[in-house]
């Protein structure tokens, strides 16, 4: 395969036989041409990136629908953390309040919740969407993450305790 020897030739001949049908798949999934952009871009970095290690019989047109299916899940996942995923993501908060400065300050709370989410290593971070955001008993979580449930249990114990040390670092916006 041309492309796994980083052949250039083969990436261009690739991006001008896919990038229609692959930008137009992710405008129709996300509705959004903006965000189809920039998830398209992150398609074609992951084959740069990549390329050196597919297989020589790797179905590439497969392979590039199935990471930009994976980006467009991956954002939807981000994009539907709503107030209760928040809530139950709060570190040490039994009762949440409903207040009217609760209700203003929600949007600042998101944010600095998606940015310490963000920051967390993969592991963590993907353990905590799978149980707080996606709603995933933390054995269920292990079947996904291929680990044991005691193994997620503790993974999860420690993506909660660097949630709280990065959320208590955050200078707050005003």
């Amino acid at each position: 395969m041309r492309l796994k020897r980083g052949d250039q030739s083969a990436f261009d001949d690739l991006y001008a036989k896919y990038r229609d049908p692959i930008y137009g798949f992710l405008v129709r999934m996300t509705g959004r041409r903006a965000l189809a952009d920039d998830l398209f871009q992150e398609t074609w970095l992951r084959l740069a990136r990549s390329a050196s290690t597919l297989r020589e019989d790797s179905n590439i047109r497969a392979w590039l629908f199935t990471v930009a299916r994976n980006l467009v899940r991956s954002h939807a996942r981000w994009a539907t953390m709503d107030r209760e995923a928040v809530d139950r993501l709060a570190i040490g908060e039994q009762a949440v309040s409903t207040t009217p400065y609760h209700t203003a300050s929600l949007t600042e709370t998101q944010l600095r919740l998606e940015r310490a989410l963000a920051s967390l290593a993969p592991k963590y971070r993907e353990v905590v969407v799978l149980v707080a955001v996606e709603g995933l008993s933390p054995s269920e979580a292990a079947a996904v993450l291929a680990i044991t449930p005691e193994a997620t249990r503790k993974r999860l114990s420690r993506a909660r305790k660097e949630l709280g040390h990065v959320l208590a670092d955050q200078p707050r916006e005003r």
